[in-house]
């Protein structure tokens, strides 16, 4: 059964405007996939300076100048291949502290640069380490507290005070076999987690020695412990905020006396989780909360905030948050996220209540014909709601509903995780797949976040299963709709996407015209073998929602999940995209189906980056990449695309396999 139970689009005042297909351009990759202009912006803690990321010689690094003149600002970093993709201000307002990695490989280093002297220091030099920061807190201005695995396997990471001046460091908590910490505004450890054989996460109160209580604090099920989590502590530590789905299905909000246990309920939305929390940088009072179902809705606590962001309101109606605010909480940087148009940047004072616009992200989306994206809710075959996303070409859907004038070729977008989900807003691959003629759908399928535990556990052993049903009956709910050319339908998507690529093409060949596997995994048993050792202590995770592989009865049931297991189903064209420094779905993923391919005489096209990961980092890679993959769609389901023209220019994209089935490709390599 497909049925709509709830369509939302975004309400015009005017008329949608009408195009005809010859009169919308061919939107070029670069606009779409190249860096952006600006990102990410930041206030500096005493509100001095912003900072923000943008290209220096073609490359992202981190900008800074003064907060009331962001013209005048400078590159403070000079990464000269990857690009900088995370920063963050010390709160003593001097230190600007980023994390990077080499070529994908997710060992990711703190760097410390002081934004006067241009001083960078590497605050975790180790080789083969990956840093995780674990806090930052006004109260210790000076030092941030940084995870680093540089024991042993490298399974734990133990946690350091690190000064970002100098980078000393100092040993606060050796991790002895848990799965992480809690720790509060003082840097005190106050609880220690881990996951047992069972599933169940274990919290274990740690004492003002160091030493680990024994006794657990709390057990959370199996079936809750991925909505149910600590999200931090009052700035006198007496009281605790967790994130609970036991007391219902999806996570509220929870407030703890740590001495009495009393526990006090501030915010749920029974059809979403809890999935934002904003409360003040000092006094850590609760301000606004915010969930997600089809849209990011707040709910506020304090009329100050909610009279702000009502004013803000006035200048877009679409979805704002707050991304960075002063320590005082004086002035607040506001974004502005829309569906079809660039994230717009504002500084807010809310002293005299005065925003001042800064900049877009993309300046060159302005003006172009992007498409809206519309928010669906999709029943699957057992009664689930699937909450989906659908972009339609602007010349087909002339009247703005969300149903083309015809049945359109189509790709369905799968998410990867799956413990993720897709959300509305500005989608460079929605609005790319639209430009070029297609109807695009993103669905979240069973497992996804944001929509409580038994969504979640509906998907326990039921990759190739149940999680493929569901995007199986959002594919026919879009052809019985009249949305999607049931013979030109393509299925596309990274990580867990590009799994279900491969379990569409091997369990459901006939459903699909051709697929796009990015960084997908293809046999299941050697993808749980293969994990990052840091990721050895969740391990009961992957065993309760995916399958046990230390059990005959378990790999039994991760090999028939397994597209290579049914590699001889295949029959539609294929095109894989991989990195070979991915830590998390190894090279040999992609290698081993390509090669039982081969062997089998079925056509496959390979495309393998050496100098990336889990996914495609540098811009050069990734419009590399969509360049085969628009010339691959345009071949199988026929919609209209851009010539590759010079965007194999420095990259380092090899095509080991099929490079002659894609028009252009060989020609471009050679």
């Amino acid at each position: 059964m497909h049925r709509i139970t709830l369509s939302l689009a975004l309400a015009f005042s005017v008329a949608p405007a009408v195009f005809a297909q010859n009169d919308v351009p061919v939107i070029s990759r670069d606009v779409l996939f190249g860096n952006p202009e600006r990102a990410q912006v930041r206030l500096s803690p005493d509100g001095e300076h912003i900072s923000f990321l943008a290209p220096r010689d073609g490359v992202l690094n981190v900008w800074v100048g003064p907060a009331d003149d962001w013209k005048q600002s400078e590159p403070i970093t000079n990464d000269d291949h990857r690009g900088v993709r995370n920063h963050f201000w010390a709160f003593d307002s001097e230190h600007v502290v980023y994390l990077q990695d080499r070529g994908g490989d997710e060992d990711f280093h703190a760097y410390s640069v002081n934004v006067e002297t241009g001083e960078e220091i590497d605050l975790t030099p180790f080789d083969g380490v990956r840093a995780i920061v674990q806090g930052v807190s006004h109260t210790h201005p000076n030092t941030i507290l940084v995870g680093i695995n540089n024991r042993g396997q490298g399974q734990f990471h133990d946690l350091y005070l690190i000064n970002v001046a100098t980078g000393d460091r100092e040993l606060l908590m050796q991790n002895d076999g848990y799965l992480g910490f809690a720790t509060d505004d003082d840097f005190r450890v106050r609880f220690a987690q881990r996951f047992l054989p069972d599933g169940s996460l274990q919290l274990l109160e740690v004492n003002t020695d160091g030493s680990v209580n024994p006794e657990p604090w709390d057990v959370i099920p199996s079936a809750d412990a991925q909505n149910t989590s600590l999200a931090g502590f009052s700035p006198d530590g007496k009281t605790a905020y967790m994130l609970d789905s036991r007391q219902g299905d999806t996570s509220g909000l929870y407030a703890i006396d740590l001495e009495t246990d009393k526990r006090e309920l501030i915010y749920v939305n029974p059809k979403a989780d809890t999935s934002g929390v904003m409360a003040h940088p000092v006094t850590g009072k609760i301000e606004a909360v915010s969930s997600n179902y089809l849209r990011n809705e707040w709910t506020f606590f304090d009329d100050g905030v909610q009279a702000d962001f009502e004013r803000l309101r006035t200048l877009h109606d679409t979805e704002l948050a707050i991304s960075s605010r002063t320590l005082a909480d004086d002035k607040w940087i506001v974004t502005f996220v829309d569906d079809n148009g660039p994230v717009r940047y504002y500084e807010y004072d809310r002293t005299t209540k005065t925003p001042t616009f800064l900049f877009t992200h993309r300046p060159d989306l302005e003006g172009l014909p992007l498409a809206p994206m519309h928010a669906e809710v999709i029943e699957a075959r057992d009664g689930l709601d699937l909450v989906s996303y659908l972009t339609l070409p602007v010349w087909a859907d002339s009247d703005g509903d969300g149903r083309p004038s015809e049945a359109l070729p189509t790709v369905l977008l799968v998410h990867g995780g799956p413990w993720a989900r897709d959300s509305w807003g500005y989608n460079p691959y929605h609005q790319w797949l639209a430009n070029r003629g297609y109807a695009v759908l993103s669905v979240n399928y069973r497992g996804s976040t944001g929509f409580g535990k038994s969504f979640i556990n509906a998907a326990n052993l039921q990759w190739g299963k149940t999680m493929h049903d569901d995007l199986i009956d959002a594919v026919d709910w879009a052809i019985d709709g009249g949305i999607a050319d049931a013979d030109k339908v393509a299925i596309m998507g990274g990580s867990y996407g590009g799994y279900a690529t491969l379990v569409g093409l091997t369990f459901t060949p006939d459903k699909f015209a051709a697929g796009v596997d990015i960084v997908g995994p293809s046999n299941l048993i050697t993808l749980v073998n293969s994990i990052p050792p840091y990721w050895a202590p969740a391990i009961e995770i992957f065993k309760k929602r995916m399958g046990d592989h230390t059990t005959p009865e378990g790999r039994r049931l991760l090999r028939s999940a397994s597209p290579l297991t049914h590699v001889d189903e295949i029959t539609k064209p294929l095109l894989i995209g991989q990195g070979a420094n991915d830590p998390r779905v190894k090279q040999a993923e992609a290698d081993q189906i390509v090669e039982a391919m081969t062997e089998r005489g079925i056509p496959v096209a390979y495309a393998l980056f050496p100098d990336e990961g889990h996914g495609f980092a540098r811009p050069e890679n990734n419009k590399a990449f969509n360049a085969v993959v628009e010339a691959f769609l345009a071949e199988h389901i026929g919609g209209r695309y851009e010539p590759i023209g010079d965007d194999f220019d420095g990259s380092s994209i090899t095509v080991p396999v099929g490079k002659d089935q894609i028009p252009g490709v060989a020609d471009e390599l050679r």
